[in-house]
């Protein structure tokens, strides 16, 4: 199917959906209820509209993956010579275990700055460019946060929590002294992800076999699954801290190093868009431009039916190619990670992703090659390094479901 039927499709279904729901809707206001096979459809309806967006933004993936290859020419030069060079290496030794001169390779195509006490090898750029392009395809934060690559194992930066004041003043007029900005140091550990996928030598020795390829598939799943739950829940301890795994506090009286929430509950959460957006404007409006939601499939099928004041449906499929499904709008990213609805829970993040959470990637892939522990097959440690953290608090909210 193409990219332009399955866009054609979801909109056809959205103008089904909202007659349907209409429908349901008054029948609940007439008669108190309604008909089971008319609330079955809405929900077939609901679903479909949830399959529909997932294809489409796969398509989109494959799209954009293709835009952006590049087939470059037979090179030439001592940096192209050099590359080339120590990915034929990397291959003999990931095929046969020879090593030969590839520490030395790497270090001279600039995969490695040196030795590593971890032992193992780095990959090529091309390997770990195919690893890397799995990454935000599977995990939203990625799409979402902001992502650097550093070249050791810490990141540390300085940001204000707020407070610089300014003024007007006239050329050679006396300028006041201002406030100061506190400043909070925010530190951001690279923590180590791995997968050992293993193979037997009679595949390693298929020359028709892309290794490439092969460890692309094998690990870049397993890494874009892991650090992306890591990106939502994780604790911070041997993983990087998730963003709702910080502090909690109402908005009204949150400070740094917490998360402000908007209290809600399970009725208003799935009768009424009035505490969504509450929560729009409980982030600060310079934030707002750029914002976008976070919430899992099954959160977005409640949030679907809701309407505004007008009666107008609070959310909107994505009708154009790169256009995504939006929520006041505002545009929506799903990750399963994210809490479903229920008493106690945050199922609805609301945040300028980019300023609110950073990411960062120690730069190489190493792989350890292991032929002894799993006879007959070979084991690949495959190792890389990546953090995350929030550092901008105030450019994050979530949504708090009631106790009780």
């Amino acid at each position: 199917m193409e990219l332009k039927d399955i866009i054609e499709d979801i909109g056809k279904a959205f103008e089904t959906f909202k007659a349907e729901n209409d429908k349901r809707l008054k029948e609940i206001e007439k008669k108190g209820h309604t008909d089971p096979l008319l609330a079955e459809k809405v929900e077939k309806i609901n679903a479909d509209l949830t399959a529909m967006g997932d294809l489409k933004r796969q398509l989109e993936n494959v799209e954009a993956a293709v835009a952006r290859s590049q087939f470059p020419g037979g090179g030439g030069t001592e940096v192209n010579r050099v590359k080339a060079e120590h990915k034929a290496a990397f291959e003999s030794w990931f095929r046969k275990g020879i090593e030969g001169n590839l520490k030395d390779l790497q270090i001279q195509a600039s995969a490695s700055s040196g030795d590593d006490t971890a032992g193992g090898f780095t990959v090529p750029e091309e390997m770990e460019a195919a690893i890397d392009r799995v990454l935000p395809k599977v995990s939203a934060m990625r799409r979402l946060a902001t992502v650097i690559n550093i070249g050791t194992d810490e990141y540390k930066r300085l940001v204000s929590k707020g407070g610089t004041t300014s003024g007007w003043t006239a050329e050679k007029g006396a300028r006041a002294e201002t406030d100061v900005s506190a400043l909070a140091q925010i530190i951001i550990n690279a923590k180590e992800i791995y997968a050992m996928p293993y193979a037997t030598q009679t595949l390693l020795d298929d020359s028709r076999i892309n290794i490439e390829q092969w460890i692309a598939n094998e690990v870049a799943n397993e890494f874009a699954e892991e650090e992306g739950a890591a990106f939502i829940t994780g604790d911070g301890v041997s993983k990087p801290k998730g963003i709702a795994s910080y502090t909690m506090a109402a908005n009204s009286s949150y400070s740094w190093g917490e998360v402000g929430y908007i209290a809600g509950g399970h009725a208003t959460l799935l009768n009424s868009a009035d505490k969504l957006i509450d929560l729009v404007h409980a982030l600060k409006a310079p934030y707002r431009n750029g914002a976008a939601w976070l919430m899992n499939d099954t959160t977005l099928g409640k949030i679907r039916v809701l309407k505004d004041g007008q009666g107008n449906y609070i959310w909107r499929p994505g009708l154009e190619a790169g256009v995504p499904e939006t929520l006041l709008g505002k545009p929506v990213e799903i990750d399963d990670n994210v809490a479903d609805i229920g008493a106690g829970t945050y199922p609805v993040f609301f945040a300028n992703f980019k300023r609110a959470y950073l990411i960062v990637d120690r730069v190489g892939i190493r792989v350890l090659r292991d032929p002894y522990s799993a006879k007959p097959y070979v084991a690949f440690y495959t190792t890389k390094r990546v953090g995350g953290g929030i550092i901008m608090y105030e450019s994050v909210k979530t949504l708090k479901i009631a106790t009780s």
